[in-house]
């Protein structure tokens, strides 16, 4: 059991999960995946496809015929850390094809790593599959493969991610996410909801619904209605809440709609969870980022979800030493912090990222004062977050058990994510229990991220 401190890096999905048992002469692709859920997703369909055209999944290099790395460019730390992971593949086999966001800058890759097999960018899984195809070419068992292909889970069997749409309207400067996976393109509602009951059928416990701009959800298809689901976030999350798993909200822009959201959590058919992106308070601030500026107006909304649904859990991630933010445009975060209350709080340092318009303002804060001020942030959040799980104490909950050893179970509250949020541990009466089960328990302790509680 670990404890969850705060992650320089709130946007990572979990760690691949991989089970595969290459039978005799059978190809086998590895996979790296970087980057959030939504690149896990892709990761998730790129292997797939794999397997149904006879290919065994290793979790390494060394088993694999060949490596698919796919990467994240959000950051340049990240695009460091993908040319990093590309080098790697390469020194341990050889035969490497690069997919994900930074595959929309081949020549950024190639020049760094010119024996690369492949590149290709975003969701673009026909082009890795040829890619692989050209590599090591598939041989499949007639008997074995060749089937219907059953989805390739990287995650625990027990939770998933169901990503609802692509790419992003918005046009913040200091993002490059729409010039790598486009403007939004949702999936009908009717397929997410197909998806949704195939995973839910398949033993999963927590649908966690993911995209660019969840709260979006539809714009483009002008929420139509196929099939009798309708292409709009509070029909789908009505529909997903209906299959009897729990339905996590990641991504949500606070958009006047999203009150609607609230009676299902008060029904109980949607987890009282909200993951908004607020990234700053003050107005100026979010003007040079060129996002909404309307942050007292933000703290009127949470007080009216709030009033709706007392339990509602509320997750964001800010950026702090954006260029131009002044000692006064921090000190007005940290006070809208104090007021906002919210209960899970991401925070990054600003990187510049080639391509974002955020480069060229003026004003740029030094790298210690960044670190200073990522410092205060986070430690006043952690105040609130200690505060907050206090009150839970001699509580009852029902948690998700995700991982059990021998020192005890590793759970999580209706108000906790995978990864990135806390955890509430059973290090006593845990027998018995497995991944995946839903238990009642009564909080004992609480810490600055985690709790500790006895089963019921």
């Amino acid at each position: 059991m670990t404890l969850n401190p705060p992650n320089l890096r709130p946007d990572l999905a979990p760690k691949l999960k991989i089970a595969d048992v290459a039978r005799p002469g059978q190809p086998t692709i590895g996979m790296v995946s970087l980057g959030c859920p939504k690149a896990l997703v892709d990761s998730e369909r790129i292997l797939t496809r794999l397997r149904a055209e006879g290919y065994a999944i290793s979790p390494d290099y060394s088993g694999a015929d060949a490596v698919i790395v796919n990467t994240c460019g959000f950051l340049d730390s990240a695009k460091a850390e993908s040319l990093e992971a590309i080098g790697e593949a390469i020194a341990q086999n050889g035969k490497v094809v690069v997919t994900g966001c930074l595959g929309a800058e081949p020549e950024y890759i190639t020049g760094a790593h010119p024996k690369v097999l492949a590149v290709t960018g975003p969701h673009q899984y026909e082009q890795v599959l040829d890619a692989v195809h050209a590599a090591v070419p598939p041989s499949p068992n007639p008997f074995i493969d060749l089937l219907p292909a059953q989805q390739v889970s990287l995650t625990p069997r027990h939770y998933s991610y169901l990503k609802i749409s692509e790419g992003c309207n918005h046009k913040c400067k200091f993002c490059i996410i729409p010039d790598m996976r486009g403007r939004l393109v949702s999936r009908p509602a009717f397929a997410v909801v197909k998806e949704a009951e195939r995973l839910v059928a398949a033993g999963v416990k927590e649908l966690l619904v993911i995209s660019q701009d969840t709260s979006a959800y539809g714009v483009d298809l002008k929420h139509a209605e196929e099939r009798g689901h309708r292409a709009h976030i509070t029909n789908l999350a009505r529909d997903l809440g209906s299959l009897g798993a729990w339905v996590r909200l990641h991504y949500v822009y606070p958009y006047p709609h999203v009150r609607d959201l609230i009676p299902l959590m008060t029904e109980g058919l949607v987890l009282p969870y909200l993951d908004i992106p607020f990234q700053h308070a003050h107005p100026d601030t979010l003007r040079r980022m060129a996002r909404p500026a309307a942050a007292a107006k933000t703290l009127d909304e949470i007080a009216a979800w709030r009033s709706i649904c007392p339990e509602i859990v509320l997750r964001s991630t800010f950026i702090v030493g954006y260029p131009g933010e002044t000692e006064a445009e921090f000190e007005t975060l940290l006070d809208w912090l104090d007021e906002a209350q919210l209960d899970r709080v991401g925070c990054f340092q600003y990187e510049d990222v080639k391509g974002a318009r955020s480069n060229a303002l003026p004003d740029h804060v030094a790298p210690e004062v960044k670190q200073e001020r990522w410092e205060r942030f986070m430690e006043k959040a952690q105040a609130i977050s200690e505060a907050k799980l206090a009150t839970k104490v001699g509580t009852r909950m029902e948690v998700l058990v995700d991982e059990v050893d021998e020192d005890g179970a590793t759970c999580r509250t209706k108000g906790d994510a995978p990864q990135i949020d806390g955890n509430l541990f059973i290090d006593e009466g845990f027998e018995g229990l497995k991944p995946g089960d839903l238990v009642t328990v009564e909080v004992e302790e609480a810490g600055e991220y985690d709790l500790w509680g006895a089963r019921v």
